[in-house]
């Protein structure tokens, strides 16, 4: 085993999913409403790579099922292209404003009614599985659910990771509809898989394909998931309202983003909405445009739950619904934001409304977009339409201002380096003064997002990661990323100026400081090593991968006792890490102490699959304490 743990991403104690009473007796239903609501989020999915949207090389046929056999949506959109941001509106019904998540790592507000609490007060079981740490219960989803799986695996040095595999998660739902099928539930399950990286970039293999092709690739397995929870309905799917959305879209260059989350263009705001359930009638394709809030709202009414407190309105059926009728008009407005390049980046947010024909981005450099004649958002109208442009600028800043409190909102430590790692909350925190506007920073922001996507490996890496720092040489995540590819490289010498200024930018994380003490300990400066870990415990107190790492370090340079508590403290934050407890047992037996350290080692042992290969080296400190 190494003797130093180094980590890009912080290891968590994911907690169990939890299971609250039984259910209290639902309402009598018709014989149209259906008995159970099963919705199904797929991350990173554009509308315009689903067969059922016109995608000629699609290998989509469950959604395209769902497509025939119900109701598509062609011009639906999310309210950011965020993940969290976007599924608190899908499960709220509200704009982000309303609810609080105005980007991932910031908890929803927990007084917004949720889908979930909605249902869960009319006696339906509840569950939630989902893929992704944007989407932990610590940011507030978790409202309603009596069951949230959210429990992320681990990787083979046993950090968590932040994201899983859709089969795991439908693996998950699968079991809890075992044992619920003859309950009322109210079900959601959230896919992954389009998400960056694509497929396994760092496999030649893979590598050698587009990363386009390998995003169908991903998208093509979130529908074949898609597909083994809707077979497992079996003879409940006649009874089950089944609802498939994805949070936002994907770009691969268009507008010169790369990615999500920085620009509110159609490329990442569309996004594929399909209903499929007997009472909602007649097989259709719908083309007002609507949005991921008025989710909400219909579901609880085909439901038969009533009138849902929401931003969005009931779109299906229209028969049902009064509020349809005026919601489908031509002229509502529909309201969309990232405030990702102010959280990120520190420039102007970018807050945006849709109405009739036209979308307006409020900007310091402000866009109009004819979108029936220019449904590329290429040609900016704001000089010849000053007065169109003026009346939705006075409408998007009745819906949000540019300006935003950040309070205990704010993400945690442990959060905004995990989300890091996901390619989010990338860049500097917002700062006082007049903002660029990002398309000004288009460049910059796409080199970032290309390598927080994970697509790059090796020399790629480390040229993007110096073209990011010509241009800001003191990004501290690019020279945090660029020193852990130099250090992997052997070139520590290089790498401990870049792990420095990360440190020096206090950035909310012990990674570049774990960094810095691996290059340190190479180069035999253990005494200075020391001094990196102690002010990293400073920064991440209860980071159980610092106390090891100290630990280790202690142990293996003549001070085992020392050493000790500092393992069994990471134990206690992490029992599952793996490194710190084969510590802790060579600690024991160097401080003379052979039957804890045996205990340790047996311990391990039961903690470890089968067929692991650090089974062979626990065994042989085993024998040798025994």
């Amino acid at each position: 085993m190494r003797t130093l743990i180094l980590s890009l991403t912080l290891l968590l104690i994911a907690a169990c999913s939890r299971e609250s009473a039984a259910p209290a007796r639902a309402p009598v239903a018709s014989a149209q409403t259906p008995r159970h609501v099963v919705i199904v989020t797929i991350d990173t999915l554009r509308a315009d790579h689903v067969g059922a949207y016109g995608y000629t090389n699609a290998r989509t046929p469950t959604l395209d099922r769902l497509a025939r056999e119900g109701v598509r949506f062609d011009r639906a959109y999310a309210t950011a292209p965020i993940t969290l941001t976007s599924h608190a509106s899908l499960m709220t019904g509200r704009y982000p404003p309303g609810h609080g998540a105005r980007h991932n790592g910031m908890r929803m507000d927990l007084t917004t009614p949720t889908l979930s609490e909605t249902f869960a007060a009319k006696g339906y079981a509840t569950a939630a599985f989902v893929a992704a740490f944007p989407l932990d219960r610590r940011f507030g989803l978790i409202k309603g659910f009596q069951t949230y799986g959210d429990t992320m695996p681990r990787d083979e040095a046993g950090h968590v990771t932040n994201e899983r595999p859709g089969r795991l998660v439908v693996d998950e739902a699968l079991a809890w509809l075992t044992s619920h099928r003859k309950d009322r539930f109210f079900l959601w399950v959230h896919l992954f898989e389009p998400h960056a990286p694509y497929g396994n970039p760092a496999d030649p293999a893979q590598a050698s394909r587009s990363p386009l092709a390998r995003y169908d690739d991903d998208i093509a397995e979130a529908d074949v998931q898609v597909g083994r929870l809707l077979d497992a309905l079996g003879d409940l799917r006649s009874q089950t309202l089944i609802v498939v959305a994805g949070d936002h879209g994907e770009a691969f260059g268009e507008h010169g983003e790369i990615s999500h989350s920085l620009f509110t263009y159609d490329t990442t705001l569309r996004v594929p909405l399909l209903f499929s359930a007997a009472s909602i009638g007649t097989p259709a394709v719908l083309n007002d445009a609507v949005s991921l809030v008025d989710v909400a709202p219909t579901i609880v009414s085909l439901a038969g739950l009533g009138r849902f407190d929401a931003d969005g309105v009931v779109i299906l059926p229209p028969e049902r619904s009064a509020e349809a009728e005026r919601g489908s008009g031509r002229e509502r407005a529909l309201y969309a934001e990232s405030f990702a390049p102010l959280l990120d980046f520190g420039w102007s947010p970018l807050r945006t409304i849709r109405k009739g024909t036209w979308k307006y981005i409020a900007a310091p450099k402000a866009e109009l977009y004819d979108l029936e004649q220019d449904a590329d958002e290429t040609r900016n109208l704001v000089a010849t339409e000053p007065a169109r442009a003026a009346e939705l600028a006075r409408e998007v800043n009745q819906i949000s201002t540019s300006a935003l409190a950040l309070t205990t909102q704010a993400p945690d430590r442990e959060s905004r380096a995990r989300l890091q790692a996901l390619g989010y909350a990338s860049g500097r925190p917002a700062t006082g003064g007049d903002r660029p506007d990002p398309k000004d920073r288009r460049e910059l922001a796409a080199n970032l997002a290309q390598v927080a996507s994970g697509e790059l490996h090796g020399a790629a890496l480390e040229r993007a990661l110096r073209d990011i720092l010509r241009a800001d040489p003191e990004n501290p995540q690019a020279n945090l990323r660029l020193g852990y590819v130099l250090l992997d490289a052997g070139r520590c010498a290089e790498a401990v100026k870049r792990f420095t200024i990360a440190i020096d930018a206090h950035l909310p994380s012990a990674d570049a400081h774990l960094g810095r003490a691996a290059c340190e300990v190479s180069a035999g400066q253990i005494d200075a090593a020391r001094r990196t870990l102690a002010a990293a415990q400073t920064v991440e107190p209860d980071n159980p991968v610092v106390s090891a790492n100290l630990g280790l370090l202690l142990s293996d340079n003549g001070q085992p006792a020392a050493a000790i508590p500092l393992l069994q403290r990471a134990l206690s934050i992490d029992p599952d890490l793996h490194q710190a407890r084969f510590g802790l047992a060579i600690a024991y037996a160097r401080a003379g102490r052979r039957g804890d350290a045996a205990k340790e080692a047996e311990e391990l042992l039961r903690r470890l699959p089968p067929g692991a290969p650090q089974r062979a080296e626990v065994e042989r400190l085993l024998t040798s304490v025994r």
